[in-house]
């Protein structure tokens, strides 16, 4: 088992930056993680995922050279760099594990085996 508590969320004005973390506890195997967020009437999409190594990641093309998503193994925790914050960027945003195959990164929610209880993100314009 692998527990995820993010962290980080909160009310930032259009423009603004925050930094979500993720930290891992428990049996943490190697594992690929990936930020997905979920907006009130919109499917969950994912944001930003990366490897096991870092030596891969994939971002949504609408947070593409505004967030970045890093991580230190050694602390077991995944970070979610977000500037340049929109109003539609508002949503509650969840980090997932995948542990079945660290190196490769999945955009399919259905992949990722153990998920974060989120942590809201609200962009005032």
């Amino acid at each position: 088992q692998v527990q995820l508590v993010e962290s980080g969320g909160g009310l930032v004005q259009a423009g603004g930056s925050l930094r979500l973390s993720c930290a891992a506890s428990g049996r943490t195997y190697r594992y690929a993680v990936g930020w997905f967020r979920q907006a009130p009437g919109k499917e969950r999409e994912l944001v930003a995922a990366i490897s096991w190594s870092g030596g891969s990641t994939n971002y949504l093309d609408s947070a593409k050279g505004r967030f970045t998503i890093s991580r230190d193994n050694a602390k077991n925790t995944v970070y979610l760099q977000m500037n340049g914050l929109k109003p539609e960027d508002t949503a509650v945003y969840y980090c997932a594990a995948e542990t079945n195959y660290p190196e490769v990164i999945t955009t399919r929610a259905a992949f990722y085996d153990y998920w974060g209880q989120g942590t809201q993100v609200t962009v005032s314009s």
